[in-house]
């Protein structure tokens, strides 16, 4: 089956091999004039009057590695024989060093991008800072959000970043092992760190600067790169056949091509105001606020409640029976939204009968819409759902715990996957063996509440702590609700609705949360919020907006780790 999709990035849902090693030094690293047009913290200056031995291509090359470099850089630079790492600089035909190591006689020709992040416990109520605020705090002049707080950073992290910024001023940081900073920052909060970004794990928050995150689709003038510089004897070393000549470098430990971004949602159910809206204004004005959100992410998921039916009743907005359906050319607005999958977990997918379930499932196989959560009949509503992006093995799971148990799919049946624990933690366990990283959805009781129902949590929790999954999502709240993270588990008991009508206080409000897989590991979670508008259509939230409503959720969390 292939997935449906308007994005850029291909998606396959079989398995397929992707190279997820180490980029090459020829495909990946940056040449100065490259490096000059993405930031103006580096000054590149190129000799082009050096006298130079030529060295000829086969001939073994010396190569010298700065002992300041970062440990995971030098672990992934390899030396093949006959050529040799070596620890005289002046030997040297090829030198890898921060970027004031002396190389006076040699052509800098490349550089090797390495990304750090600023972080924070998740459980804290900042999104973002200003580069003049954490340069000031780092000078030991902090105000505002870190102030009284030293930064944490590794001592390696240290030495690269006094080669950027000079020293830090008095009680600006605090040295603390690698192992330790994540511990130390959620046991002293509020707390800010700097690590590498290949040490982003789910319980830190990455903190925007100046509105930029390592963990953008484009990444580009980020404020937290360092570059460190590859310099080559003569030009006759052409630094594009050094794989081939036995020598590797890394390009930079943040490679697009390894990164997936997936945002899930809540409820949708295109019925009622929300219908008649879209009769209105447009099939696609639902979603033309937070558009470009779900469009940009590489997989975009949709928690459908409601079956596609050729006989749906017109839109009404006061019709007083639950019971829903939607026009089939409805199905436009989660195109244009760019939807890449669709969860069948809802509570309203058999209120007309098999006949519109049936249907649904059509158009979605019509127009190569893979889903999963619900189905023809009970084997495949339980048949996970794979999918392979940039190396990431994803695998969705879904149930229904809230019934109505006549919906739920039996042998014959067509319907939402029930939810029998037992057997999706075994599933879960033995995918995990094949190297996916897995999500589960739940449709669960449903409370107009941030804190989750006891019940929620039971499930939940148990689902956390026996499987070990990524991802436990709650797909059935109407209003938004807290979250935790258990054992690396990222549990987010209810995102609230995407589309559909209810315009109450707590119903307005809106999580789409947006994670992140890189190199076959689930590396955190960006939360956005949105409120919705007439009836039908979410908006991002102001930063006001924001900040109170992530007040009132984090004070329902209850933080287990």
């Amino acid at each position: 089956m292939q997935i449906h999709s308007s994005k850029t990035t291909q998606i396959v849902i079989s398995m397929f091999l992707l190279m997820v090693g180490c980029t090459p030094y020829s495909d990946g690293l940056k040449a100065p004039e490259d490096l000059v047009q993405q930031s103006t913290t580096v000054e590149i200056k190129t000799s082009s009057t050096l006298k130079a031995t030529l060295v000829k291509q086969d001939e073994p090359l010396n190569v010298w590695i700065s002992p300041t470099l970062p440990q995971a850089v030098k672990q992934e630079i390899k030396v093949v024989k006959p050529n040799l790492a070596i620890t005289n600089q002046q030997d040297a035909d090829i030198r890898i060093g921060i970027n004031n190591d002396p190389a006076d006689e040699l052509v800098k020709t490349a550089y090797i991008e390495w990304i750090y992040a600023l972080v924070t416990p998740f459980s804290t109520n900042v999104d973002s800072v200003s580069l003049s605020a954490l340069r000031q705090a780092w000078r030991g002049n902090a105000k505002g959000k870190f102030e009284g707080k030293p930064l944490m950073l590794s001592k390696e992290t240290l030495t690269i970043f006094e080669q950027m910024w000079g020293e830090p001023g008095k009680n600006a940081v605090s040295i603390i092992p690698d192992d330790e900073i994540l511990d130390t920052a959620w046991d002293n909060q509020p707390s800010w760190a700097i690590i590498p970004f290949s040490e982003l794990e789910p319980r830190w928050k990455v903190i925007r600067i100046n509105g930029k995150s390592p963990l953008d689709d484009i990444l580009e003038k980020y404020p937290l790169s360092a570059h460190f510089t590859v310099s080559v004897r003569d030009n006759a070393i052409n630094y594009h056949s050094l794989p081939a000549r036995g020598i590797s470098i890394p390009a930079t430990n943040r490679d697009r091509e390894k990164l997936t971004i997936l945002v899930m949602t809540g409820t949708t159910a295109l019925v009622r105001h929300t219908a008649l809206r879209m009769e209105e204004e447009g099939l696609t004005y639902p979603g033309s606020d937070i558009r470009d959100w779900l469009r940009e992410a590489d997989l975009t998921h949709i928690s459908n409640e409601v079956s596609f039916w050729s006989k749906c009743p017109p839109a009404n907005p006061v019709r007083l029976e639950m019971r829903f359906c939607s026009d089939p050319k409805y199905l436009e607005l989660l195109n244009d939204v760019g939807i890449d999958f669709v969860e069948l977990t809802g509570n309203h997918l058999q209120d007309w009968g098999n006949e519109p379930l049936l249907e649904t499932l059509d158009i979605y196989r019509e127009n190569s819409i893979p889903y999963y959560g619900g189905g023809r009949d009970l084997k495949e509503a339980q048949e996970p759902l794979k999918i392979e992006h940039h190396g990431n093995k994803l695998v969705f799971l879904g149930c229904n715990a809230a019934g109505p148990k006549d919906y739920w799919a039996t042998d014959k049946q067509p319907g939402p996957a029930p939810c029998e624990l037992d057997e999706m933690i075994e599933k879960i366990i033995q995918l995990k063996t094949e190297g996916y990283i897995p999500i589960v959805t739940f449709q669960h009781i449903e409370v107009e509440d941030y804190k989750p129902h006891s019940a929620q949590r039971v499930d939940f929790n148990r689902v956390a702590a026996e499987a070990k999954p990524a991802i436990v999502s709650g797909s059935q709240s109407h209003s938004p609700q807290a979250m935790t993270i258990i054992g690396g588990t990222f549990i987010h008991y209810g995102l609230g609705n995407l589309f559909f009508d209810q315009m109450n206080e707590y119903n307005r409000r809106e999580f789409i949360d947006r994670h992140y897989f890189y190199e076959g590991k689930y590396i955190g979670t960006e939360l956005l919020t949105a409120m919705l508008e007439d009836y039908s259509r979410p908006r991002p939230m102001k930063a006001d907006e924001h900040y109170h409503f992530m007040e009132e959720i984090f004070k329902a969390c209850v933080w287990e780790d």
